[in-house]
């Protein structure tokens, strides 16, 4: 399994439990040795500014969080391009999902699964795309920018119980017709996290039901982490869907 990340993820870039010291720390712990390190790279400003206004990149450039935010959104475009022939989890911070064309909020500032989809859509990579978006959270940034192109669903489990959120992930990938599969992996549903929901050996299950209703259709698959803020379990939920994607 290849993971995009860079070691100024590591940085505690603002006072927010998504850049809390140690978070990344976390998930290092767990996977390393077991994965191969792919070096993020920073977005292209034209990247950028096909999501998101002048107004707003003026507006995280002016928080001085521009570069950190950059490194993120391109981090998701190596995991998406990685994604197309084999599976990929991108490590990285800040998250994305709140963050709309010209606003955010939430722990977000660049729209990063959004950037990666339409970069590969305007490269001619993809026709379609599909994302999967598990955060505790709802993913309104990705739905506000993507939810209207006709290229592209977006699935946000709404159950509150363990057993109907895995069915309606199930039942919604068996009907899957994408070229690629994005995840937004946020792990603050966990039974130890916020939402007090699903199980580590869950976020294996979500993995291997992406990866079988890729490989039954030849989509590409990818993952990029959103939340996720009990460091004692995130790596090992991280890791879990890793394995799970990774056909374990």
């Amino acid at each position: 399994m290849k993971v995009v990340f860079h070691e100024d993820f590591y940085k505690v870039y603002t006072a927010d439990p998504a850049a809390e010291d140690g978070r990344i720390e976390a998930v290092m712990e767990v996977i390393s040795g077991k994965v191969d390190l792919v070096s993020a790279l920073k977005a292209r400003i034209e990247d950028i500014e096909a999501i998101h206004t002048k107004t707003h990149i003026d507006r995280i450039k002016n928080m001085g969080l521009h570069e950190i935010a950059s490194l993120a959104a391109g981090g998701a475009i190596q995991a998406a391009e990685i994604g197309l022939t084999e599976p990929c989890f991108g490590l990285i911070r800040p998250p994305g999902h709140h963050a709309s064309s010209d606003s955010a909020w939430g722990f977000c500032f660049y729209s990063n699964m959004a950037i990666a989809m339409d970069h590969l859509k305007r490269e001619g990579a993809i026709k379609s795309a599909y994302i999967l978006d598990f955060d505790l959270h709802y993913g309104d940034g990705t739905v506000n920018i993507l939810g209207k192109k006709g290229y592209v669903q977006i699935l946000n489990p709404k159950s509150s119980e363990r057993k109907s959120y895995l069915k309606e992930v199930a039942g919604e990938l068996e009907n899957f017709k994408a070229d690629i599969i994005g995840i937004s992996a946020g792990f603050d549903n966990h039974e130890e996290d916020w939402g007090g929901v699903l199980s580590t050996d869950d976020y294996r299950q979500i993995g291997r039901l992406v990866r079988e209703a890729a490989n039954r259709t030849g989509a590409g698959f990818f993952a990029i982490l959103e939340g996720g803020y009990n460091h004692r379990v995130l790596g090992h939920n991280a890791w879990a869907l890793m394995q799970g994607m990774d056909g374990v």
